[in-house]
């Protein structure tokens, strides 16, 4: 099992957070990882002046709802098949 960490501080809070949680939460869901990927809320990550802030696998990655669905595409799902 791997964590999603999503920053909902104030921040990011007013960048999206929300947003970015429920399009996780679809991706999680759609992808067939419920067993795999768990998404947790995190207070301030570091990263306040860029989009969303969030963790994962101990990197921190700037997020918005634009471009949430291509990472975890493109990292968290390539990382649980490897």
């Amino acid at each position: 099992m791997t964590d999603l960490k999503i920053c909902v501080g104030s921040a990011c809070h007013l960048k999206g957070s929300n947003d970015v949680i429920e399009i996780f939460k679809y991706c999680v869901q759609s992808r067939g990882v419920l067993d795999k990927v768990t998404i947790k809320a995190a207070f301030c990550l570091g990263h306040c002046t860029e989009a969303v802030s969030v963790s994962y696998n101990d990197k921190i990655y700037s997020i918005n709802i634009e471009n949430a669905e291509k990472f975890f595409d493109d990292v968290v799902m390539k990382t649980i098949r490897s």
